[in-house]
């Protein structure tokens, strides 16, 4: 039985072997170069020129290129299909025009690159650098980086290497156009060249930017806090030593776009700063004075996110309780389109209601309506971070004069903006200074081209006062203003500029909207300047900070900042002014100012130490209660539930950080451009 089991095996291993030996016959043979004839080598093909394939790049110096490319794309379809070739055949659009067409043709010199005797031949280094000098700019001013494809080391060549030039065509046109005259106009600097187009915000902020790059010596531009989609609420300042406040230079400020469909005022505050670092530079004796005396910032956009909605339609959808609607109603209305913030908070009202507690306060004996403390309750309200963000700004500079820019009329409106009626129906409601703002109105209105001449009465709006000028309540009451919160706060006087009926004025308006605002704006900022000016020391020649300055007749004091300086803007006329402080006698001075003054009137003051039982504000512990009450913000950290909430949603700050450009260039399956990020 063994050996019957035996035998069928070894068949079946016979037959294994016979088959393999078989495999190896018939095996072709390998290449193997030691046994020539075996096979023949493998050859592999050469890339040859060809014709230029790509239709944007069909206008180069060259007709022959060859693939793969020096960006390392095999074919033509592979260059057509990505994202270079892709801004390549975009950029004239995107740029506005600017730099074209270098960006273009560096491309297609990648893309599509020359080719001789079958040799691929890469553009020159100098052609790269060059172009980047000159059109860097534009690329920061749509918030894009320079294109990888264009790093002038990496992908370009020196002479020595044997380069060309790929804009030896665009020159040879260039040269061969006839010359008119032997002056050339003299080339346009990107940084100070206003472009009279709606800006969105990244480009807002590559503007300024740039401003602040140009005009480094006396521009600067610095963050007072972020949105609620968490953009950034970037102001540019102006002075001859910017970041710090100096003795006795008085600080101005201009807000813009509080409402983010009233978008006049942003852009004329953009252009304001692109005319002051121009001016300056071109040696206009009025604007460098002005700098060089004054510390003037500028806030052009105080609601970037309902402006983004409102001019490009880019709202963040994710962002907010899921309960806003039910607290605010639908969250925006056609007519108001990107009015309030992100949250659907009008930020005019947003702002903690001092009017009422200086109201309240008519009837008690030395009443003041001045540094009136923010109630506690407020923060237990819905405060947006872009009104904390400018509270806290007001708050951290001594700021002398502002004004905040709206549309919906043509009118310089003053404080109070709350009506005093009990019912609070418009009202003529005064403030104490009624003088002096009705005079600060009137300086911009009437160095306004066409405010001062008429009376549009936009809609149901009423003016009722001087043609141009308006007080604030009896336009229409509001309770929870800006300029309200300034004046009843701090030192700051305050107006709002309306500067037109229609809010959303058509781009060819532009640049008849600045022409009519320019010199008002050039005046205002001028009128920080008005009134009186000094500085408050004790017997030793230390300042005296939170010395107060009174004027017999106004129930409203200003206070010394912390080097003792102080501001005091006051019409012509006497007054009679007193410094007073807690510990020193207070000091009295008599002040004449004529008209027509160009500067303050300078007023310093030496208090002396008082005995206790002589202090003239021993007795009034309720002020200095106060006094102290003020100097708190924000007690119980209740804004902290806000912070919280942007902190918890990285993804929107990132959503609201992609420039307006990017969705163009993302396509679904392939990988994103991130090269075309400046901060990723």
């Amino acid at each position: 039985m063994k050996t019957e089991y035996m035998e069928p095996r070894k068949a079946v291993v016979m037959l294994l072997f016979l088959l393999q030996l078989v495999l190896v016959l018939c095996d072709p043979p390998r290449c193997d170069p030691a046994f020539r004839g075996h096979c023949k080598p493998t050859v592999e093909v050469k890339p040859k020129c060809s014709d230029v394939p790509l239709s944007y790049c069909d206008d180069m110096a060259y007709t022959r290129t060859m693939f793969p490319n020096i960006l390392g794309h095999k074919t033509p379809e592979d260059a057509e299909s990505g994202a270079e070739y892709l801004l390549v055949s975009v950029a004239e659009s995107l740029l506005g025009g600017a730099c074209n067409p270098d960006i273009r043709m560096l491309g297609c010199s990648l893309l599509a690159p020359r080719c001789e005797k079958e040799t691929l031949l890469r553009p020159c280094r100098t052609a790269c650098e060059a172009a980047r000098r000159r059109c860097g700019h534009a690329f920061e001013g749509i918030d894009m980086a320079w294109p990888y494809f264009l790093d002038c080391d990496r992908f370009f060549a020196s002479e020595e290497e044997g380069c060309y030039d790929p804009l030896e065509g665009l020159r040879a046109e260039q040269d061969a156009e006839p010359v008119d005259s032997m002056e050339e106009a003299p080339p346009r600097d990107p940084a100070t060249t206003m472009q009279f187009t709606y800006h969105t915000h990244a480009q807002m902020v590559g503007v300024l930017k740039r401003v602040e790059e140009r005009c480094f010596d006396v521009a600067r531009t610095y963050s007072v806090g972020r949105s609620t989609e968490g953009r950034e609420l970037l102001v540019i300042e102006f002075s001859n030593n910017p970041g710090r406040h100096e003795l006795l230079e008085p600080e101005f400020k201009y807000i813009g776009n509080m409402h983010g469909n009233e978008v006049l005022g942003r852009q004329l505050l953009i252009y304001l700063a692109q005319h002051m670092c121009s001016e300056y530079q071109l040696g206009n004796e009025r604007i460098q004075t002005l700098i060089n005396t004054t510390r003037i910032h500028i806030l052009p956009s105080m609601n970037p996110d309902g402006c983004e909605l409102a001019v490009f339609g880019l709202p963040d959808n994710n962002y907010g309780d899921d309960n806003d609607e039910e607290e605010q109603g639908p969250r925006y209305e056609s007519w108001n389109t990107g009015r309030n913030n992100a949250q659907n908070i009008d930020l005019n009202r947003n702002f903690p209601d001092l009017t009422s507690v200086a109201y309240s306060r008519r009837r008690q004996k030395r009443h003041r309506t001045d540094h009136i403390p923010i109630p506690d309750h407020f923060w237990f309200g819905k405060v947006a971070p872009e009104t904390y963000a400018v509270m806290k700004w007001i708050r951290s500079i001594p700021f002398v004069l502002s004004a905040n820019f709206h549309a919906g009329d043509l009118v310089v409106s003053y404080p109070y903006d709350l009506s005093k009626h009990p019912l609070e129906r418009n009202m003529f409601s005064p403030t104490p200074d009624d003088k002096v703002f009705k005079l600060l109105a009137r300086t911009y209105a009437t160095a306004h081209e066409t405010m001062s001449n008429g009376d549009p009465r936009c809609g149901a709006s009423r003016t009722d006062g001087p043609k141009g000028t308006a007080n604030g309540a009896q336009r229409s009451s509001i309770a929870g203003g800006m300029q309200d919160f300034n004046y009843l706060h701090s030192n700051c006087f305050e107006v709002t500029v309306e500067l037109g009926c229609d809010k959303f004025p058509p781009e060819e308006e532009l640049s008849s909207g600045w022409q009519e605002n320019y010199e008002a704006l050039i005046e205002f900022m001028e009128a920080v300047h008005g009134g009186i000016k000094g500085i408050v020391k004790d017997e030793e020649g230390n300042a005296v900070k939170g010395a107060r300055i009174s004027v017999r007749g106004i129930r409203h004091d200003i206070t010394t900042a912390e080097d003792g300086d102080y501001w005091r803007l006051l019409t012509p006329g006497v007054h009679i002014v007193t410094a007073s402080a807690r510990g020193y006698s207070r000091s009295m001075k008599k002040v004449h100012l004529p008209r027509r003054m160009h500067a303050a009137g300078r007023v310093d003051f030496v208090l002396q130490r008082a005995a206790p039982e002589l202090d003239p504000q021993r007795e009034e512990e309720e002020e200095e209660d106060e006094e102290d009450f003020h100097d708190r913000f924000d007690p119980y950290n209740q804004y902290e539930r806000y912070a919280l909430v942007s902190e918890s949603s990285p993804s929107r700050e990132e959503r609201a950080e992609k420039p307006w450009w990017w969705n163009y260039f993302v396509r679904p399956g392939g990988p994103a451009p991130t090269w075309l990020l400046k901060h990723h």
